[in-house]
């Protein structure tokens, strides 16, 4: 794939040198603060300690009051609590929390997650077995700020609803006794990207300071902290700390359900990011629904016997295996169909349908088709004569607003700017694609359907001492909202020639005014001409350090080249 190399426009220079003098750090590394909004002192400072000081008061959120009254009235009546979640790795992670926190204040609570048959969303089929259950109050977590109508028959059948939701509103909000949902219109709290754990856990959050045990909430950090990373949420504000404290507890002292499936994934304590989360912990927990029940994933979570944690978290290992075959059979064949739509370069976005593709892995494989075209993707499959799947998009391209002008066309639909789920009759499917793609025409030019690169700051390689490199561990966890800082450098060379490694992954010394470090290029084999030789070339790069064998080596993770 092309890229476009763009460098960080508006960057003041004054204030670049402000911090750089006051700071007494590399004027790179300024630069790059800058250009993430940390204009000032105090802003760095905060940014490069991250403190629970810094956390928002739960009771800012419009709607806690009122929902943290209506839980401690349950806490003191004993009535039961039933908590519906969703079937993801954010909605699961935020059902275990809710649960395993409730059951440690005494209250009684059960639990319910729709498997992917069903579809998303809060249903009457919930409210019904809460209802059979004696449930007097349904607490929704990752999902319920578009559920009108069942949370309407909830309270028909004398149920009270708290929706614990992040999640773009309707026109309509439910009649729940509490919505918490930071971005609903007339909340003010302070930070409006939390992932659905991270809603859920202001919630908690305020029961445990009414409680007068606000150090209760913190035992689960290590759950938002994976919700965060898995929904892509971007690791800013109150999520950068949450992140932060919740891998700092996920390294030394995780609850004993997530221990299981560390030990499972093979992670070893103190090595885990935002990237083993994203690569080796989501996957698996994500697996209890794609192929299954989700509420496997909920089980393991909950559980205080790490054994039985990492017995779950192996069968889910299982379903992973499984889902990862399906999911490349899946990949080619919408690969296929998707490159015959686009072959003209007519459209610039795609639906796909098959009524044979499996609902597990719609969602990944609609991704894998945005990573490839590089243009927003609807992919459908055929579940009970109702086409259901997941919405992608690009970074220009608002498909939840999308699917918001479609929605005459649709059954049901919710999610955020970049992602989301739908249903509709698969009669409506044509006109959607034809829809989809005019409003996707209005909206994206040419330009932007190139990938491009924001560069942070031009690099001389001979800056990498040790001390650059502590400094700019600071700038972790990384994340969406908050990437490695991407470098340039021009007039490279390969030091000591270029090999292909692994699978089709560059790899040489780059040399550059007499100073060289080591470079990889993954699935970059293809660009071996533009480097070797003694050709010249530039770099754009993240910095990192890799471990062998106990030994740790800095080195340049190259994103793209360009001969000179």
């Amino acid at each position: 794939m092309n890229f476009r190399w763009v460098f960080r426009q508006h960057i003041n220079e004054d204030t670049v040198n402000e911090l750089t003098q006051t700071l007494r750090i590399p004027v790179v590394l300024a630069r790059v603060l800058v250009g993430r909004g940390l204009t000032t002192s105090q802003d760095v400072e905060e940014f490069f300690n991250p403190s629970l000081d810094q956390l928002y008061d739960p009771f800012s959120m419009d709607g806690m009051e009122a929902a943290v009254t209506r839980l401690s009235q349950a806490l003191a009546n004993n009535e039961l609590v039933w908590i519906h979640g969703d079937y993801d790795v954010d909605g699961t992670s935020s059902a275990a929390m809710m649960l395993h926190f409730l059951h440690s204040i005494g209250v009684q609570a059960r639990y319910f997650i729709p498997d992917r048959s069903v579809g998303f969303g809060f249903t009457q089929q919930s409210v019904n077995l809460a209802h059979e259950a004696g449930a007097k109050l349904i607490i929704t977590v990752d999902i319920g700020v578009t559920a009108v109508d069942s949370v309407a028959y909830a309270k028909d059948l004398g149920i009270d609803v708290i929706v614990c939701d992040h999640h773009e509103p309707a026109e309509e909000l439910p009649n729940a006794n509490a919505i918490l949902d930071p971005i609903k219109p007339g909340c003010t709290y302070a930070y409006k990207s939390l992932c659905g754990c991270g809603v859920a856990f202001k919630l908690v959050q305020g029961m445990a300071q009414r409680l007068g045990k606000p150090e209760l909430a913190l035992k689960y950090l290590d759950l938002v902290a994976i919700a965060s990373a898995a929904d892509i949420v971007p690791l800013t504000g109150e999520n950068r700390i949450f992140s932060s404290f919740g891998l700092s507890k996920l390294n030394t002292n995780p609850l004993p359900g997530i221990k299981g499936l560390i030990d499972c994934a093979g992670i070893k304590l103190g090595e885990i990011n935002n990237s083993s989360i994203v690569f080796a912990m989501a996957p698996r927990i994500n697996a209890a629904g794609r192929l299954g029940d989700p509420a496997r994933a909920v089980e393991m979570m909950i559980q205080d016997d790490e054994v039985m944690s990492f017995r779950i978290a192996q069968e889910l290992e299982q379903d992973n295996r499984r889902r990862r075959a399906i999911d490349e059979v899946t990949y080619e064949h919408a690969e296929a169909v998707a490159a015959k739509s686009l072959v003209d370069g007519a459209r610039r976005s795609l639906v796909v349908h098959d009524n044979d593709w499996h609902a597990g892995v719609i969602g990944i494989v609609a991704s894998r088709l945005v990573e490839r075209f590089h243009v927003p993707t609807i992919m459908l499959t055929t579940i009970d004569g109702i086409a259901k799947g997941s919405a992608r998009s690009i970074r220009e391209f608002d498909i939840h607003n999308a699917l918001k002008q479609c929605e005459d066309l649709l059954i049901e639909y919710g999610g955020h700017k970049h992602a989301a789920g739908l249903s509709l009759r698969v009669a409506n499917i044509p006109e959607l694609a034809r829809r989809f793609d005019v409003i996707a025409q209005e909206a994206l030019t040419t330009e932007m359907l190139t990938p491009d690169l924001t560069i942070d700051a031009e690099l001389s390689l001979s800056d990498l001492t040790p001390s650059f490199f502590k400094l700019l561990a600071k700038f972790a966890p990384y994340g969406h909202g908050n990437p490695r800082p991407l470098f340039y450098s021009r007039d490279v060379v390969s030091a000591n020639g270029v090999k292909i490694v692994g699978n089709n992954h560059l790899k040489f010394r780059a040399l550059q005014n007499n100073f060289a470090i080591d470079a990889i290029g993954f699935n970059l084999g293809h660009r071996h001409a533009d480097c070797s030789n003694g050709r010249v070339f530039s770099l754009v790069y993240t910095l990192e350090e890799s471990v062998y064998h106990g030994q740790t080596t800095p080195q340049l993770r190259i994103r793209d080249i360009r001969p000179v």
